[in-house]
């Protein structure tokens, strides 16, 4: 049985962005976006969901550092 595990949620370009990465490494990702059940239940715009990127467990070790190169960047831009 394959375990993915949530390791990111965030914004749909920032989510892109990451989901890119982890695919140029090989790295099985998916990402659950829950815009629909947002608009659904009167929630807003889909374009200000959070989404959320899910790992396999077995791959969480080398996904890290995309996700720690991703927040060093943002440390820096602020």
């Amino acid at each position: 049985m394959l375990n993915y595990i949530k390791v990111f949620s965030g914004y749909f370009i920032d989510i892109q962005r990451i989901f890119k990465e982890l695919q140029n490494l090989n790295i099985s990702a998916i990402v659950k976006d829950e815009s629909e059940y947002a608009r659904l239940g009167g929630m807003g715009s889909p374009f200000n969901c959070i989404l959320h990127i899910h790992v396999l467990e077995d791959e969480l070790e080398r996904a890290k550092p995309v996700f720690e190169n991703f927040l060093s960047e943002l440390e820096l831009e602020y």
